[in-house]
């Protein structure tokens, strides 16, 4: 069931009238029914091996907190291996597969499985991570066992962050799904505020936006230099606008349970690093990564060598990559973020001496918009081995982006890119909107950051958060692309 859907709209209040209705002890059977549906509207059968994982680690959840010594780290590798092991089985079955069958074809090796005729269940990364992030929590002993298989099932299940995210962690999520949430109109109106503005993002910008880069890429090859260049910078908005809408979405539909979900996304274009884009962009994964993968990984190789730091780096990073997908576009896409990350941090302190060196110190607001413009020019061209199909695509993507510049001072070669968008379906108004919608979004988060607009517009009068309100909602009517676009992050 997609957000942006008719079935949505009713399902949703539905299920909120229903919670509020029913005494606390019977909430968590209603979220955890509500949230079997909504999974099932997708492929039904998948949810069996939701199931399973449930099952498997809730018992060694608490297997883990009643044995000592290495009988826990036993349940803890039973758990490890059914998560990832059922990871590796839907999603990077066919892409190791076939690379093998490649490698054997070259040794003239006789290599003869097949690929798996098999659909990838909807967001199996994201819940497998959040899983695994309560089983090690109690691991490390940071987070009692549930007892409750109900509470846990739901703990993994919760709808509105079931398929993308963000990724909860136990001490996040599980005290707020035992905790009662009366009625309150505050929790009503300030979700369904970021929901409106989730929704804005992806129906007036991601998917206004995807009908131009889609447009461009199913005809690659017959692009030059500057036609690359503009879809590199609107591919990074549709991205962000996409994946930032749903986790808006998301939060606001728990919000409006009285439900708290951490925040994902952070004006990570605002950023004037890599590594501090990375703080601000898909926050909950990052972190993840941070104290799960990277921060065992660098203790351990920094004992050995003094570059075991920056092969930690990387090595996060090519994995970040696979977890995206399996392809190597991704894994291109993860190693060149770890080539940034690797590099900037190599190069911090040349880089503050060239800075002092140049002035540019010395003009602090100057400096901060060249990082920014730098950092957002190195993420949209991280961006191009994620929407590539192929990696001669990324390549003829990366190696035409200079071509044929001259054309972008001819009237007619703007002319003639507009063109490209509503050729393809769009309208006329949603295709000239696209510009302000996004300047819109990018000023909308950093007066949010800075100032705290929202808390402004609360204290405010009614009329200006009302006419901001209707505003918002007759800009999506008017300029929204209402065709069912699928969230890009599901496929994940």
């Amino acid at each position: 069931m997609l957000f942006d859907s008719l079935g949505f709209l009713a399902f949703f209040p539905i299920v909120v009238i229903l919670y509020y209705l029913l005494p606390h002890r019977f909430r968590w059977a209603l979220l955890l029914a509500a949230s079997c549906y909504f999974y099932m509207a997708f492929i039904p059968y998948y949810i069996l091996i939701l199931l399973y994982l449930i099952v498997i680690d809730f018992a060694a959840g608490i297997m883990i907190e009643r044995t000592a010594g290495r009988r826990r780290k036993v349940f803890l590798i039973v758990s490890l291996v059914a998560n990832i092991g059922t990871l590796f089985f839907f999603k990077y079955f066919n892409f190791f597969n076939a690379n093998v069958a490649h490698l054997a074809a070259l040794i003239h090796w006789n290599y003869s499985i097949r690929a798996l005729q098999i659909a990838l269940p909807l967001g199996l990364s994201f819940h497998t991570f959040q899983s695994l992030s309560y089983v090690l929590e109690v691991y490390y002993g940071r987070q009692p066992a549930e007892r409750n298989l109900g509470t846990y099932a739901l703990f993994v299940m919760f709808f509105p962050q079931l398929v993308a995210g963000p990724i909860e962690r136990p001490q996040q999520l599980l005290p707020q799904l035992h905790a009662e949430h009366p009625f309150e109109e505050q929790n009503l109106t300030e979700g369904l505020r970021v929901m409106l503005w989730g929704f804005f993002k992806k129906l007036v910008v991601a998917d206004t936006a995807g009908v131009f880069v889609d447009a461009i890429y199913k005809n690659l090859h017959a692009a030059n230099g500057p036609t690359l260049a503009v879809t590199a910078v609107v591919f990074a908005f549709q991205l962000y606008a996409d994946f930032s809408g749903y986790s808006d979405i998301a939060r606001g539909s728990a919000r409006v349970f009285g439900i708290t979900l951490v925040n994902n996304f952070d004006a990570p274009y605002f950023s004037r690093s890599i590594a501090d884009f990375w703080r601000r962009w898909h926050i909950s994964l990052s972190n993840w990564f941070r104290d799960y993968f990277y921060y065992p990984l660098a203790l351990a190789w920094t004992k050995r060598t003094k570059v075991g730091l920056f092969a930690a780096l990387f090595v996060t990073f090519f994995v970040i990559g696979l977890w995206h997908g399996a392809g190597w576009t991704f894994v291109l896409f993860g190693c060149t973020f770890g080539l940034y990350s690797a590099m900037g941090l190599m190069t911090k302190k040349l880089r503050a001496r060239a800075i002092d060196a140049v002035g540019l110190s010395r003009a602090p607001r100057l400096l901060a918009i060249l990082q920014t413009l730098v950092t957002f020019g190195l993420v949209c061209i991280g961006f191009v081995f994620f929407r590539a199909q192929s990696l001669r695509d990324a390549a003829y993507f990366l190696g035409h982006l200079a071509n044929g510049w001259g054309a972008a001072a001819s009237l007619h070669f703007w002319r003639t890119l507009a063109y490209v968008p509503i050729a393809a379906g769009l309208k006329n108004s949603q295709f000239y909107a696209l510009p302000i919608s996004i300047i819109v979004m990018l000023g909308g988060e950093y007066l949010q950051r800075e100032y705290r607009i929202l808390d402004r517009l609360t204290a405010g009068t009614a009329l200006a958060r009302w006419s901001a309100y209707y505003a918002l909602v007759a800009w999506i009517l008017a300029f929204g692309y209402f065709r069912q676009v699928t969230f890009i992050y599901f496929q994940f």
